[in-house]
């Protein structure tokens, strides 16, 4: 009994000692938060003056007001840009987070010509449980590294390559295109997706992985959802601690699609690298080809990266190198299909502008099934034109975002280091100033006597300054090449208006109703 009175006794006096490490505890974060709250409260007082949407809840922002869905969401950011079109800018707190909203050529050149504003907002920090810090993620010396290790590998004679690789798969896809032909209408959107991947597989990694055989890939699957849950969770920022984002089904269903996609790379990977340990009996040219037994063998972007080195003679690790191929699987293939599909679509809807890319067609390849060269791409100005309205009408990155490391001047508006910028690239593309009648799909705008005096910065579907599309190339190359094989054999007729697409801009701007489309084969065209 009288252990239990002491027990007791010396209950009491523990409470007093507890109270005091809670206080003490409490009185460490304070002063640890201190400086990130002034921060904050700094920021918001400079950021008072730039219009923004209300209301704005303390701690979440505006992030209560946004849709959580894609389609939602690109809609809701249309009627902001229309509310503040006379405005050089607005903002949105994502949380904590402030975000400035740039749609206007004279705002958007502040950042993007700007050698100091290259880092990626704090919302690309999604990417990287899956891309790692690659080119795309990466910031500052890393970057400027792999950029600089990276930008050979898009010479002249790598790409004339690839553009094999683009023609044999431009083949497959005619094939199934043409059991479509005379048949209802369908949606054309995963066909061309397909080869698009099957085109970065082989590019990228010199791997075929058939997705044009095999529509349920789990591969092509995982990359889809994987896109859904960042752009959903960029949005959430009740989701951006990864403690929290796990207790969620949405957190779960990530690490899942993560090591279908990681695991699918890394074997690719050890099985290039094993490849070329055994056949170091290879004689390879300065383009990079490798014979064996007398025939050349195609280099992909994945021998290169394996060889390349840095200023001081270093190669990249395995995960380095992961890290520079999932990125080319991610922003090489859905971008490509994306910009091919709106092109198609449009021609659809537009037959005057068709018929002049047809008889374009027939005045560079005659009624002739060959393969498409470097010097033909170079003779389809009016594709090009076609090609480029359709990524002004409707870019395939909608949105891009950069975080200031300094404070900077935006048409005379003071934005404070710590802020992040979203250019919006598809309300840029329509500002009336630029392009009169920003709806109509009107190719000529592209033509040389009608660019000349346009803003540098009103037209970037590729982005913009030193950090722009390092592959812009091999993308427009793709582009123009598929399509010429398309449309050398088929007429394409568009199944829908407008409003019936469903348009989401996620992390690549895709109809979410697909893109349906009728075919017809073309007089003297011939099928195989």
């Amino acid at each position: 009994a009288m252990e239990v009175m002491r027990g007791a006794a010396g209950g009491p006096q523990l409470l007093p000692w507890g109270a005091g490490v809670v206080t003490l505890l409490l009185a460490v974060v304070a002063v640890r938060s201190l400086p990130s709250l002034m921060d904050c409260w700094r920021r918001w007082w400079v950021l008072k003056p730039i219009p923004g949407i209300s209301p704005c809840y303390p701690l979440l922002g505006n992030a209560p007001l946004l849709e959580r869905d894609g389609r939602g969401f690109f809609k809701q950011v249309q009627v902001y840009v229309e509310e503040f079109r006379s405005w050089p800018l607005f903002k949105l707190w994502i949380g904590p987070l402030p975000v400035m909203i740039l749609y206007h050529p004279d705002s958007v050149e502040v950042i993007l010509s700007s050698s100091k504003h290259i880092e990626k907002s704090y919302l690309y920090k999604f990417l990287q449980p899956w891309l790692g810090t690659g080119l795309l993620t990466s910031t500052g010396n890393k970057w400027r590294s792999r950029r600089k290790m990276i930008t050979p590998t898009f010479h002249f004679a790598i790409l004339t390559d690839f553009l094999e690789v683009m023609n044999e798969q431009g083949g497959i896809l005619l094939e199934k295109l043409e059991k479509h032909v005379d048949k209802e209408p369908f949606d054309v959107f995963l066909d061309i997706t397909l080869c698009a991947l099957d085109i970065i597989c082989e590019t990228a990694m010199g791997k075929n992985v058939g997705a044009q055989g095999n529509k349920d890939s789990e591969y092509v699957r995982a990359i889809y959802r994987m896109s859904d849950l960042i752009q959903k969770r960029q949005k959430s920022p009740w989701l951006w601690p990864d403690l929290v984002y796990m207790l969620f089904k949405e957190g779960r269903e990530h690490e899942r699609n993560l090591k279908i996609l990681h695991n699918f790379t890394d074997t690719v990977i050890a099985e290039k690298a094993a490849e070329l340990e055994n056949t170091k009996q290879r004689k390879c040219d300065a383009d990079g080809n490798c014979e064996e037994n007398g025939s050349k063998k195609r280099k992909a972007f994945l021998d290169m990266l394996l060889s390349a080195t840095d200023d001081e003679g270093n190669k990249l690790s395995y995960r380095d190198i992961r890290e520079e191929v999932d990125t080319f699987m991610f922003e090489g293939h859905d971008t490509t299909a994306a910009a091919m599909n709106w092109v198609l679509y449009l021609l659809g809807r537009n037959p005057e502008a068709q018929k002049k890319v047809h008889r374009e067609l027939d005045e560079v390849f005659g009624n002739t099934e060959r393969p498409v060269t470097m010097d033909d791409l170079k003779k389809l100005r009016y594709l090009e034109c076609v090609v480029k309205e359709a990524l002004r009408l409707f870019p395939s990155v909608p949105l891009f975002a950069r975080a200031l490391r300094e404070d900077c001047c935006i048409r005379g508006y003071k934005v404070p280091k710590g802020s992040n910028v979203l250019v919006i690239t598809y309300a840029l593309h329509r500002d009336p100033e630029i392009f009169p009648d920003p709806e109509e799909f009107r190719p000529e705008r592209f033509f040389p006597e009608n660019c000349k005096g346009r803003h540098p910065y009103a037209y970037v579907p590729f982005s913009a300054g030193p950090r722009n599309c390092i592959g812009q190339r091999f993308a427009q190359m793709e582009e123009k090449a598929l399509l010429a094989l398309i449309l050398r054999r088929f007429w394409v007729d568009s199944c829908q208006k407008p409003e019936e697409l469903g348009i989401t801009g996620e992390l690549i701007l895709r109809p979410n109703n697909g893109i349906q489309i009728k075919l017809k084969r073309r007089p003297n065209a011939r099928s195989e």
